[in-house]
């Protein structure tokens, strides 16, 4: 009885021990895309309820791919992408308040917002919502704050953070002298009142965006010279991944409020990729993902010794180039699948699910609490007046069903501004053409955002036109082509042939 107390004391209870990953089948992959080959260590990848997207190959400029997740099996060669960067594309983050807003930061030293048409590109994308230009090197990161509608941050080579209002273009906040070294990677807490940094110098940062001041700083958080990852935790809590002086991989907890040695650490192996860290905020559940690795690693952080608990990896054959990591809000809970994937091989992307195994076809409330909604609390403005707040949460319970979304439009200090469903569904169609470039010279030329005057419906009337001559042609060019087999058919018949 008492090697039977001891045994259930060693090994911990979770309801995650159990965790399987699996790939789809090969019809539910997208094929044919050719992933950037660039030389950077960030995702490539970004997905949400509504669009995967991923960033490839492209010859003089920068692209990247946006497919509605149902738009699966071999990508056209042809598929239109969104190509307005004059360099590599290096960093996408889909914003968490409107799933069909994208932003993008580029080699061309510029960051980019672009709106995406409701049912997907029907031609290539080149002009953006509003273009940000505040960099003097590559812009490698760029990711959305959680709470305020618009905030973006993005940070660049030259060393610098840049806190964006996308409504109206402009700068909120510069930190230019925190960094002395290049930006590794960058992570808001949960209400977005700090951000964490990861920098070449080999220490982590945690800054204030609003003061401009470093709060707390690790020097040597890991000893490697390889690049590292630093990601807030709900409880505020730093985790981290990166080299010890051997070149092994490892990961790290840190308190913030005592900073001199890691709650804990773990040693990997001697792979070389850097880990990327994806983290599920409702399960406490981090997975790492390497590049150049065939494997996703992970655990769970507990409050409990020894606070990261290993829980499983998922193996597969072949190396992933970069990965994608669904939010709650795009699960199937019917399935009890926590946390999807899209993997990326060198040809293709490739979904992965994780499942927890259960009897129970009824809703696991202990699976899915309450998770962040698309909703955000406050307005851009709300967060420069010194307003903090958590994400607005919404129940899993009935499945999460997409509402209409916002519309991008200049306004008055706003360019993600409310739309009626008719303006929205119109404009959408229209914003692979004109609409870019109208939003984005009355960004650069209206700085206090004066309203432009807009007809959607003019420009979807002038597509439906131009798309009914197009057709015209194809039928004439068939019917021609009809008639000359049936003249063929006709002579074999004859025996002329």
């Amino acid at each position: 009885m008492a090697a039977d107390m001891s045994f259930r004391r060693v090994v911990r209870q979770s309801k995650f021990r159990h965790v399987f990953g699996q790939a789809v089948k090969a019809d539910q992959c997208y094929d044919d895309i050719r992933v950037s080959r660039v030389t950077w260590d960030s995702s490539f990848c970004a997905v949400n309820p509504k669009f995967v997207a991923v960033i490839v190959e492209a010859s003089g400029g920068g692209a990247f791919l946006v497919l509605p997740l149902s738009k699966t099996g071999r990508i056209d060669k042809s598929y239109p992408t969104v190509c307005g960067h004059t360099g590599p594309v290096l960093d996408i983050d889909w914003c968490p308040h409107n799933d069909e807003v994208i932003a993008s930061g580029s080699e061309d030293c510029t960051v980019k917002v672009w709106q995406i048409p409701e049912n997907g590109l029907a031609a290539p994308l080149v002009e953006p919502v509003v273009s940000l230009e505040g960099h003097s090197k590559r812009v490698g990161i760029v990711t959305w704050h959680p709470t305020a509608r618009n905030v973006l941050l993005s940070a660049g080579c030259d060393n610098v953070v840049v806190i964006w209002n996308v409504g109206s273009g402009e700068e909120l906040f510069r930190l230019e002298d925190q960094h002395p070294d290049m930006i590794y990677s960058a992570s808001w807490n949960r209400d977005g009142s700090l951000f964490c940094t990861a920098c070449k110098d080999k220490s982590v940062r945690i800054l204030d965006p609003r003061r401009g001041t470093v709060i707390k700083e690790k020097e040597k958080a890991h000893e490697g010279a390889r690049p590292m990852r630093a990601i807030f935790l709900a409880d505020g809590k730093v985790f981290t991944t990166g080299f010890s002086r051997m070149s092994e991989r490892q990961l790290a907890l840190w308190d913030p409020n005592n900073l001199d040695e890691p709650i804990a650490v773990q040693e990997m192996d001697s792979s070389n990729g850097v880990l990327l860290p994806f983290y599920d905020p409702d399960t406490s559940v981090v997975y790492l993902c390497g590049k150049g690795d065939s494997s996703i690693r992970y655990f769970e952080i507990t409050d409990e010794a020894p606070y990261v608990h290993f829980l499983n990896t998922y193996i597969s054959k072949d190396p992933q180039r970069g990965m994608g990591f669904m939010s709650k809000r795009g699960l199937d809970v019917n399935k009890c699948e926590i946390a999807r994937f899209y993997k990326l091989h060198e040809r293709k992307c490739e979904p992965i699910i994780m499942t927890v195994p259960r009897k129970s076809d009824l809703f696991q409330d202990d699976l899915y609490p309450d998770t962040a909604g698309p909703e955000p609390p406050m307005e851009a403005e709300d967060w420069v007046a010194g307003r903090d707040a958590m994400p607005l949460l919404i129940s899993l319970k009935d499945g999460y069903v997409p509402s209409k979304q916002r519309d991008l439009k200049v306004t008055r200090k706003n360019v993600l501004s409310t739309a009626t469903a008719s303006s929205a569904s119109a404009a959408s169609s229209g914003a692979a053409k004109s609409s870019g470039s109208t939003h984005l010279s009355a960004a650069a030329s209206h700085p206090a955002g004066i309203p432009t005057i807009h007809h959607p419906d003019d420009k979807k009337v002038e597509e439906l036109i131009e798309e009914v001559r197009a057709l015209k042609l194809v039928v004439q060019a068939q019917g021609k082509r009809i008639a000359k087999l049936e003249e063929q058919l006709a002579r074999i018949e004859d025996g002329d042939v």
